[in-house]
């Protein structure tokens, strides 16, 4: 097989050129247990006979909900698939509500869960929902089918020839999954994406990975039901690469351990903690250690790639790297050859410090609609620029618009919002995906994202402030793990800051400062207000006068996606946030 045209193709493209011993690894009871491409194979075939048994129709959907990626997950995404059905992946953190209204929009017939917690969810909404006719748990849990029944149901190959069938009948044009978007506002969107949108990027991606083909690792944690772990993972099956899956986001520390994986993907916001841990181990050293240390991570925050700074420094850095940055190395499984980064912005500090200390963190941009990726930074052939989001993936084309906006053609844009044809309209135009980002491309070809169009805000003097901008500057303060700019009409631009509780506990430690015992406590002190405001006011210097913030209060929850205030891929949901402290937001702008 030369040509991969559909989703499905991928693992046979992987039978026939690497044939893994250990395609897929799920741990289960403390062990790590492998799939073969083969058996991986098998038993899709099996759920597509067993589908087509439980009178499955193509363009039917099938939902799949899972608390953790494993390999039951692949094997239902493509046996779903060669029915001509299309899967449904729903986020497993999302409200009863939310499930609810997925299900229904999407008439999902079939409902594939992980365990107990999801399997709850959907029981209390299950009557709400005529279309769903069954849901089958991949857990043993009493009360609920197995998902085993339905490969058992495929286990004669009677109907095999019907299988066959159907997948001759997808084309590459077909949809092949519905995505709904975490939205910040509003219902969510089922984003169509084609085979051809999915596999286009899968492949074109694949060229900017640097790893062995046939023969590498990887480590897979992200959400798989979000379209950037999902492509990944086909692109891993592309390349030979044997996928782990993560036990949990807890693990994560002890799987890069066990695995030493060369690839996997995060979020800023997991390479930002990662870095404040190894940061405050830094600080418990004593004498030349924590000198040493200190060094390193100086050295690291002036870096630029290929050799930029001189060969002084580059000699400098050979001796961090052997005496701190291998240990971060090593914490991090000591073979990492890419962790490619998305979802949101990187701070420019951590591309530095992560990549002078051997550690290469290549940040992308994509969206949903784009499945995901349009960009993405590679090390190779100058392709490296620290603050910019890559050069373009082949066959993809950016237009700037005249406000700033990008715009997106290529193979990978979605055919558009499910039963929405309005919202659809509103974002395919003239055959480009408007992105809502705002941005420029300078003249090596490297796009820079500089903020969201729909985030920028005006206030009461006429002036315009882009807010994500701010944030990224402000985040990059020890002392505040979340902050979100606001000021809307309104005559000053000014902040909700959620401290970082464990920093500023061992900072309060430290200086002998008595915090209190709870968060409520915590953000009333007035030593660690004065301490914020000084971070505030050195961050402000970055920006002229009309956009800095002039004012700040602290919360005292910490902003989760559980708790409403963040989407599941971490994007914060504004006008929630606003409504969660409308009281503080008063008497920032003395309303009360």
């Amino acid at each position: 097989m030369n040509t991969i045209t559909r989703l499905f193709d991928f693992p046979y493209y992987q039978l026939e050129k690497f044939n893994l011993d250990k395609a897929l690894i799920t741990k289960k009871n403390g062990e790590w247990v492998a799939t073969s491409t083969q058996e991986y194979l098998d038993k899709a075939n099996a759920l597509s006979r067993g589908l087509l048994r439980l009178g499955v129709n193509a363009n039917d959907k099938v939902a799949i909900i899972s608390m953790t990626n494993r390999t039951e997950w692949n094997i239902c995404d493509i046996g779903i698939l060669q029915t001509g059905a299309q899967d449904v992946p729903i986020y497993p953190t999302i409200s009863q509500e939310d499930y609810e209204y997925v299900l229904n929009h999407s008439e999902a017939t079939y409902c594939f869960v992980s365990c107990k917690e999801v399997l709850e969810k959907v029981n209390a909404i299950k009557n709400n929902v005529p279309s769903l006719k069954e849901v089958y748990c991949f857990d043993e849990i009493e009360g609920c089918q197995n998902w085993n029944k339905v490969l058992e149901l495929g286990a004669g190959k009677s109907n095999q020839n019907e299988v066959e069938d159907r997948k001759n009948a997808v084309t590459t044009d077909d949809l092949a999954t519905l995505i709904y978007t975490s939205g910040t506002t509003g219902r969510p969107k089922g984003v169509m994406l084609t085979h051809k949108n999915i596999v286009s990027n899968a492949l074109n991606s694949a060229a900017r990975l640097p790893i062995d083909l046939g023969q590498s690792k990887s480590l897979s944690f992200l959400p798989v039901c979000h379209i950037y772990e999902r492509m990944l993972l086909y692109m891993y099956q592309y390349c030979g690469t044997s996928v782990y899956f993560a036990e949990s986001l807890e693990t994560i520390s002890d799987n890069l351990k066990e695995i030493k994986p060369d690839v996997m993907s995060a979020v800023p916001r997991l390479l930002e903690k990662v870095y404040d841990k190894i940061y405050a181990k830094g600080a418990d050293l004593t004498g030349l250690k924590k000198k040493l240390f200190f060094w390193a991570v100086e050295l690291g925050l002036e870096y630029e790639p290929y050799g930029k700074n001189g060969a002084l420094y580059e000699f400098k850095l050979k001796i961090a790297r052997k005496l701190i940055f291998s240990k971060w190395q090593e914490a991090l499984g000591g073979n990492l050859k890419a962790i490619a980064s998305g979802s949101a912005a990187l701070q420019p500090r951590l591309a530095r410090v992560y990549n002078a200390a051997g550690i290469p963190v290549m940040e992308g941009y994509g969206l949903t609609e784009t499945s995901p990726v349009v960009s993405v930074n590679d090390m190779r052939q100058n392709g490296f620029r620290i603050g910019t989001v890559g050069k373009l993936l082949a066959d993809t084309e950016v237009k700037i618009a005249e406000d700033g906006e990008i715009l997106v053609k290529g193979p990978q844009v979605m055919k558009g919002y499910y039963k929405d044809e309005e919202k659809t309209n509103e974002v395919l135009k003239n055959g480009y995906f408007h992105t809502g980002d705002i941005g420029e491309i300078d003249a090596d070809g490297f796009l820079k994202i500089t903020d969201r169009k729909k985030e920028m805000f005006k206030t009461s003097g006429g002036k315009y402030v882009a807010p994500q901008v701010l944030e990224n500057q402000f985040k990059q303060s020890r002392f505040i793990e979340q902050i979100m700019v606001i000021g809307d009409g309104e005559k000053m631009p000014a902040a909700f800051i959620q401290p970082n509780f464990e920093f500023i506990t061992d900072w309060a430690k430290m200086h002998n400062i008595t915090l209190g015992n709870s968060p409520e406590e915590q953000i009333t002190n007035p030593e660690l207000i004065e301490r914020i405001q000084k971070e505030v006011n050195e961050h402000n210097t970055k920006f002229g006068k009309w956009e800095q913030v002039k004012r700040f209060e602290l919360t005292p929850d910490t902003w989760s996606i559980e708790a409403g205030h963040l989407t599941p891929t971490m994007k914060m949901k504004r006008k929630v946030i606003k409504e969660k402290y409308i009281t503080l937001y008063n008497k920032i702008y003395e309303k009360n």
